[in-house]
């Protein structure tokens, strides 16, 4: 039986992780917990998407399952934290705005699946 290899990139199986947060930063102690959360996202793959709105792109639901579960393993000890997951055509879905004028959402490079 042959393997279509265009059913690995559908998008209903790729998935986005959204990270959303509000972290208090009022004493030193608190800016640097915020500070090593963000850090600790983007060694996790997460781009900054907007100030506290981190994203990644997720091969499959199980990728995606396996880095919600590392957010929560990084969170501070105070703070709102919100994890979201929406399949690649929902994020497609997107409407950006920079200003008045809309812009189109940047999207990842081929992912590679390495064995």
């Amino acid at each position: 039986m042959m393997i279509d290899d265009t059913s690995r990139f559908s998008q209903y199986r790729v998935m986005w992780i959204l990270v959303f947060f509000d972290l208090p930063t009022d004493t030193k102690k608190e800016r640097k917990a915020a500070a090593k959360f963000r850090k600790d996202l983007m060694g996790d793959g997460f781009t900054m998407f907007q100030f506290s709105i981190y994203i990644r792109h997720c091969a499959s639901r199980e990728n995606m399952e396996v880095h919600m579960k590392r957010v929560r393993a990084l969170l501070p000890e105070y703070g709102k934290v919100g994890i979201l997951g929406i399949t690649d055509k929902q994020f497609a879905e997107i409407q950006l705005f920079y200003g008045l004028k809309e812009t189109a959402p940047s999207t990842p490079g081929q992912q590679l699946e390495l064995f």
